[in-house]
């Protein structure tokens, strides 16, 4: 949708329908755009900036007299800050969303993937392996929050299994995901070694013989249900006070069942 707001090369005035008064006496909670592709830089511990491409869902409250919002306005906003955006000024476009579209509420998930380099437990050999990182906005009136979300892809096996067989036990690929509000500023790294330590093992890009062997024998003598993995998880963010709010949740895609099993906890520190 256009924003009609500006006046016609011509002079003549374009009538501004998104903005023509509404009779229905509803209001919208969340309307915008979905899916919105853009370059974005994200800064890692260790200093170094790492360009990738973000998909964002930008919302703002619609009052119930307005009959649409300026659709436009939200490419706008990307547009003027180009690539550099960031985790900081990602509060700021936060804000600027809600000034630039007259909203009482505004709205923002920014995804995108970040790598890290790893070197393989025996050999050394280095690869990257990918995360899916979400950041999600919401301002309104004087506050405003900002939570990262975390997806984590880990190896877990199953104690069950173990236990009963003479040899062998089933383990599968899991996904832990983990969303943080915090009061200060915790690293996507943070989160990623956290779960990779409380897994039964972490996953690489690249593997030779002697680190499958070691990765494999690894979960064998660290076998976690879904419930330990997301247990093991919150304890260690529990001592964390930097954390005001998380959830963890933990999805093991079983290798024995055409299901997945799930676990997940959610704790408020002021609830």
């Amino acid at each position: 949708m256009l924003d009609t707001n500006d006046a016609h090369s011509s002079g003549a005035e374009i009538p501004d329908v998104q903005g023509s008064p509404d009779s229905r006496n509803i209001t919208i909670d969340k309307v915008g755009v979905k899916d919105l592709r853009h370059p974005v830089r994200i800064q890692d511990r260790n200093g170094l900036d790492q360009h990738t491409v973000a998909n964002f869902n930008m919302y703002v409250e619609l009052p119930h007299n307005f009959k649409g919002t300026h659709m436009s306005r939200f490419v706008e906003i990307l547009s003027r800050h180009e690539r550099e955006i960031s985790v900081d000024s990602f509060r700021s476009i936060l804000q600027e969303t809600r000034d630039h579209l007259d909203a009482g509420t505004s709205h923002i998930e920014m995804a995108f993937p970040f790598f890290l380099e790893k070197a393989a437990p025996v050999t050394g050999v280095k690869s990257l392996m990918d995360y899916q990182v979400t950041f999600i906005g919401e301002s309104s009136g004087d506050l405003s929050s900002t939570e990262v979300r975390v997806v984590v892809p880990v190896t877990s096996l199953c104690p069950c299994s173990k236990k009963i067989s003479d040899y062998g036990a089933h383990n599968q690929r899991s996904h832990v995901t983990v969303s943080v509000r915090s009061k200060s500023l915790i690293w996507i790294e943070e989160i990623i070694d956290i779960v990779e330590q409380e897994a039964s093992c972490e996953l690489y890009g690249l593997l030779k013989r002697p680190d499958e062997k070691f990765v494999t024998e690894k979960a064998y003598e660290n076998p976690k249900f879904v419930e330990d993995m997301v247990r093991d998880v919150a304890s260690r963010l529990n001592d964390d006070e930097r954390i005001d709010r998380y959830v963890v949740e933990a999805e093991n895609f079983e290798s024995i069942h055409n299901h997945s099993a799930y676990a997940q906890i959610t704790f408020d520190r002021d609830a």
